[in-house]
């Protein structure tokens, strides 16, 4: 199989697990990228230069999907059948976009530092909670399709998250 075509976990060489070691990915795309970088092949021929470029935009791509937690799950989702189709597919439970809500209420009307943080934590804690229920689902035999809810969740939850942290910079600032 071509090298370009095989699955981001099998261009690195790693299993297709949610679980990564994310000391092995590292140490992994290091060697990876070593060994097919062009600076290696500038001396090569055209053809060979530029399939190194390639590669080494491959594996670029492969460690940059695998690296973030939740773009990793969302590629496992698709590779078993259940893609997460998050731009199109806003099916949410009612709880979770009443959750959503209160959220966004609440950063609107936090007026503190501390009020700020605190809603950190809660996020950040239903966002563990979501990344421990991806591993059970991807890892452990589980039900992709709930995955693929779980993956949107959690990327309705990390958009929250960055807005949140924005003002949470704001405040620092001021």
């Amino acid at each position: 199989m071509n090298l370009l075509n095989k699955s981001h976990f099998d261009f690195l060489g790693l299993p297709a697990r949610f679980g990564l070691d994310e000391h092995q990915l590292h140490e992994t795309f290091r060697r990876v990228q070593a060994a097919i970088h062009p600076d290696r092949f500038a001396n090569a021929g055209g053809a060979e230069h530029r399939m190194a470029m390639q590669l080494a935009t491959r594996a670029n791509e492969a460690f940059g999907v695998l690296r973030d937690p939740g773009q990793r799950a969302a590629y496992l989702c698709e590779l078993n059948g259940c893609p997460v189709r998050a731009e199109t597919n806003t099916a949410m439970s009612s709880q979770f976009l009443i959750q959503q809500m209160q959220w966004r209420e609440s950063l609107d009307d936090a007026s503190s530092r501390s009020e700020l943080s605190q809603l950190d934590e809660e996020t950040s804690a239903q966002q563990s909670a979501l990344l421990t229920q991806l591993a059970e689902c991807l890892d452990a035999g589980g039900d992709k399709a709930v995955a693929s809810t779980i993956v949107a969740r959690l990327m309705f939850i990390g958009k929250f998250r960055r807005d949140l942290l924005a003002r949470l910079d704001d405040e620092v600032s001021a």
